[in-house]
């Protein structure tokens, strides 16, 4: 917008490049941080510089954390001998607002797809084949997506190679088929 100063629309900007930020929900956003107080702009701009100057990835698991190794990974009361494997650090959040997963994470930082370039030497799975041992269960909960199922089809391989106890995901919604015999008049 030119009738705009040059900094509302570069805020305006800033804000559509997010994901799920429309280009009206930017303005909004713009506009209501002109009309408040000065404090949450400073509040905002510091949890921004925060998340970039503190959180670090887990040197075990490969989650963000402001200490290494996280949270997860130092809790003794989790189930070590259970590894969930995920794509990315978000996946943990979801698994753990459910809170009813006990076990331990591995974030591979991505997913295969030889048509972007990205092969298994570009992901933490061979971290993940360090920590995994005979004897292991590890559920495979990548996306379901052709990449996240070209994913767990690979890991399943190797995995099982090492003896280790390989499960993934149920997909879809289950579904209850009622028969019912044919009359005789059908």
């Amino acid at each position: 917008m030119q009738s705009l100063p040059k900094s509302v629309n570069n805020l305006i900007n800033q804000f559509a490049n997010l994901p799920g930020i429309g280009k009206k929900t930017a303005q909004r956003l713009a506009f209501h941080f002109l009309s408040s107080d000065v404090e949450l702009s400073h509040s905002l701009s510091t949890a921004l510089l925060d998340i970039k100057q503190k959180i670090k990835n887990c040197s075990t698991c490969h989650g963000i954390t402001e200490e290494d190794p996280c949270k997860i990974c130092s809790d003794k009361k989790r189930n070590s001998s259970l590894i969930c494997v995920v794509e990315n650090a978000y996946d943990i959040f979801v698994f753990e607002k459910t809170n009813s997963f006990s076990g331990i994470y591995h974030i591979l930082g991505g997913a295969l797809s030889p048509l972007d370039g990205i092969g298994p030497e570009d992901l933490n799975i061979d971290t993940l084949l360090d920590r995994v041992n005979e004897g292991m269960e590890v559920i495979i909960a990548t996306n379901p997506s052709v990449e996240g199922e070209t994913t767990a089809l690979y890991l399943s391989n190797i995995l099982g190679k090492k003896g280790a106890s390989v499960t993934k995901l149920a997909r879809g919604v289950p579904v209850c088929l009622l028969y019912t015999s044919p009359s005789p008049r059908d």
